[in-house]
């Protein structure tokens, strides 16, 4: 069987094709040792899979793209009239970043320590309660070693246990970001301009140093190490009984600290709902009584049952961010998530 990376493709979409678990990519994944850089898929290049010793599957580049860099050099730029061009010559993603991008544009989470310490918005110029694009800020002292911009993050909902009744431990904070802060004058207090706005930012909202990159490239795997954890929040929802699908976003209470790394891929389990037994030794006693009675039937624990599959793409010391990447069931907070 063969197939040819096309543009649009991902490296998760191709795995799915080609293998019941795609995390198993890079164990099968048969270089080529006289392909440059036979790491990365580039559209154009022609995948193979076959079967080797004992049946173990083995995928394989039987030939390369005309996009993949030759060795020392740059790839070589077909240029065509058109009023903005992007050159495809860069490798396939492993998940669509639209997925990611899309996502309240890059979230962060903070710890209440990060809360207290970072600057904040004081007030805008135009006196004004709301800002966006061009609006020049006023922000608190940014310290003695200041930064050059900034991105404005307005602070959110508390990540906590799913189902405490406000008591349990606080993870941290769900971030979005607002705008980019430009600093023009370090004060105090300090002046910025803001760009780049994905929503209204207010007195208040935080400044964090932009972080690093997400990495588009990153191999699926499984964890290096036992996980277990569950699922903290639906980016986008209020809390309770919110539900996710493919391509939506969770936080998991697991980070690098247990081992996670952005490429990791985590099984979902849904927990199996508790119901009442109205069929066993007391039946007829239910039946007689009607259906009110049915709340003093014993509980049943139904059993968890796989709802779906992550794959972790940004990582904190005790949660992530993960896309789903699969999903056969919805997907709620309190679902356990493990290796897959």
């Amino acid at each position: 069987m063969t197939y040819t990376v096309k543009r649009g493709d991902t490296l998760w979409g191709i795995a799915s094709m080609f293998l019941r678990n795609p995390w198993d990519w890079p164990e099968v994944w048969y270089l080529n040792p006289q392909i440059h850089n036979p790491h990365l898929i580039y559209p154009g290049d022609v995948l193979a899979l076959s079967y080797g010793q004992g049946g173990k599957p083995s995928i394989r580049l039987v030939h390369a793209s005309s996009l993949r860099p030759p060795a020392g050099g740059e790839p070589t730029v077909r240029l065509e009239p058109s009023l903005h061009s992007t050159p495809i010559t860069a490798a396939i993603p492993t998940i669509p970043y639209t997925a990611i991008a899309a996502f309240l544009a890059r979230p962060v989470v903070l710890s209440a320590g990060q809360v207290s310490r970072a600057p904040h918005v004081i007030a805008f110029r135009s006196k004004h309660q709301v800002a966006g694009n061009g609006s020049v800020t006023y922000v608190s002292d940014l310290g003695r070693h200041p930064h050059a911009r900034y991105s404005v993050i307005h602070v959110g909902e508390k990540l906590r246990e799913p189902g405490d009744l406000g008591f349990g431990h606080v993870y941290g904070y769900l971030g979005t970001y607002t705008a980019t802060a430009v600093i023009t004058a370090d004060g105090p207090p300090g002046t910025a301009r803001l760009t780049d706005a994905a929503r209204e930012t207010f007195p208040g909202d935080r400044l964090i140093s932009t972080d690093a990159p997400i990495p588009l490239t990153m191999e699926p795997r499984a964890p290096s190490r036992p996980v277990r954890g569950k699922i903290l929040w639906v980016i986008g929802g209020t809390g309770g009984a919110d539900l996710a699908g493919q391509y939506d976003i969770v936080v998991v209470d697991r980070g690098t600290r247990a081992g996670l790394a952005p490429g990791d891929v985590l099984a979902v389990d849904h927990h199996g709902s508790v119901v009442h037994d109205t069929h066993g030794t007391f039946a007829w006693l239910f039946h007689a009584l009607g259906s009110g009675s049915s709340a003093f039937a014993p509980r049943v624990k139904l059993p968890n049952y796989r709802a779906g599959t992550l794959l972790v793409f940004k990582t904190y010391r005790d949660l992530s961010f993960a896309l789903v990447v699969a999903a056969s069931h919805t997907i709620a907070n309190g679902d356990v998530v493990k290796n897959p």
